[in-house]
């Protein structure tokens, strides 16, 4: 039995409530909203500071692996404003996914493991110049060669750790997640 709060009128006490109550966000799956949001972003940031301040322009398996980070920014920032928000949540660590699945290709076809589905070069845009002049001088972007690495692992293959870890990080917040509300 509950008991009446003392502090009520009569008819405030009667009366049901005409506001749903707010069920504050659990840790865990707040958590898992801000990575969801944060590790996409980052990634996304970084690809674009190595492409404009280091001139590594993307191929064309390397754009491949940023939609999906698009789509998971998407997600988890509608997670914040929409009542589904471990649905969108684990939608958006599904799409990290995806990248990190895109890039475990990539990388595989930069080390040689199995060859591309396309013929992936891409030429690099040049601006101020005819359109003839621009594909004649820009360089060729190729899929098959890491421009860079750290630690012998290309940027496609960190991609491939960093979204499968988070994205892995992600669903196991979610389902603890479910089982603290079971409790």
């Amino acid at each position: 039995l509950r008991r009446a709060n003392p502090q009520r009128s009569e008819t405030e006490a009667m009366a049901p409530s005409m506001t749903a109550p707010v069920r504050p966000v659990p840790g865990r799956v707040k958590l898992a909203q801000l990575l969801a949001l944060a590790v996409p972003a980052l990634l996304l940031g970084g690809a674009y500071i190595s492409e404009y301040v280091f001139g590594m322009h993307p191929c064309e398996m390397c754009w491949w692996q940023r939609w999906p980070h698009f789509a998971a920014i998407a997600l988890a920032l509608l997670s914040f404003a929409v009542p589904l928000r471990k649905l969108l949540t684990g939608l958006a660590a599904l799409a990290i996914l995806v990248s990190g699945l895109i890039g475990l290709f990539h990388a595989g076809v930069e080390y040689k493991w199995w060859e591309g589905i396309t013929g992936c070069a891409t030429i690099a845009a040049s601006e101020g110049t005819s359109a003839l002049d621009a594909i004649m001088n820009a360089p060729m972007i190729r899929c098959d060669e890491a421009p860079w690495d750290l630690f012998g692992i290309s940027l496609a293959g960190w991609n491939f750790f960093i979204s499968t870890a988070s994205a892995l990080a992600i669903l196991f917040l979610l389902l603890r997640s479910r089982r603290d509300v079971a409790r």
